[in-house]
């Protein structure tokens, strides 16, 4: 966790934040935080900046929050992803946030199993929680939007036109295209549909192609979509790949 993340309902009109959940545990039981000491805070669809602990007691954690920054700027993309096993899913949905994708399609495909979509996983709450933990890692405020639909062709040949930006460049990768991946202009968004784990079929890439989607290969390697994501997306926007690593940095003390 390098930010502690809150909701917009959780500051009060004073600035002012109440804490009783694992953010709670976390900044005790992690941060070993004292009163007066000092964290990394943003608010979901708002700015940085800091909180001061007022108070802090086996119950509760106060904060007096200061936001004086805007989160980080937008990568300006869009992913259609097939959706992926459930276990992978709770994988793919952090890494999403962390990367600052707006927009996200979770789309059904000829490989995907049925069975997937019934998964808890997809429900509103755990999606937003998985949401919450990547915005938390990448220091960032601005979740992306998630919608799932089920079905394949209707979604491709009806809604992919409006669904979009129309001056979006459109990408599909695929280990059977000529055209090779390469660093896009950072001021053109783009909207990439990445398949199953094993890949999309010929059809869907043709059915792909006539809504507008170039094919690129990223190599002859099928990679499964929790690895997937971050490997396309670090090819086409280079510039985007951050400092990497796991260690907590939520503290400012």
């Amino acid at each position: 966790m390098n930010l502690l993340l809150l909701h917009p309902g959780e500051l009060a009109p004073d600035g002012t934040a109440v804490l009783t959940d694992r953010r709670l545990a976390h900044a005790r039981e992690v941060l070993r935080v004292v009163e007066g000491d000092t964290l990394r805070v943003g608010v979901k669809h708002g700015r940085i900046g800091t909180g001061r602990i007022r108070s802090s007691t086996p119950e509760a954690l106060t904060l007096e929050c200061t936001l004086t920054d805007d989160p980080p700027p937008r990568p300006g993309i869009d992913l259609i992803i097939a959706i992926p096993r459930p276990k992978a899913l709770r994988r793919v949905i952090p890494a999403i946030a962390s990367l600052g994708v707006d927009r996200v399609v979770l789309l059904n495909a000829a490989k995907v199993e049925k069975s997937y979509f019934d998964a808890k996983v997809l429900s509103a709450e755990a999606l937003d929680a998985l949401v919450d933990l990547g915005l938390e890692q990448a220091k960032d405020t601005v979740p992306p939007r998630i919608e799932v639909r089920t079905r394949f062709r209707p979604f491709v040949e009806d809604e992919v036109g409006t669904f979009f930006p129309q001056d979006a460049l459109r990408l599909v990768p695929d280990p059977g295209a000529t055209e090779a991946a390469r660093a896009m202009p950072t001021d053109r968004r783009l909207v990439i549909a990445i398949g199953p784990d094993g890949g999309w079929t010929p059809f869907e890439v043709d059915l792909l192609a006539r809504a507008g989607f170039m094919p690129i290969q990223l190599g002859p390697r099928v990679l499964r979509g929790e690895v997937a994501v971050p490997a396309v997306i670090s090819a086409l926007r280079p510039g985007l790949v951050l400092a990497v690593g796991g260690a907590d940095e939520t503290s400012a003390r």
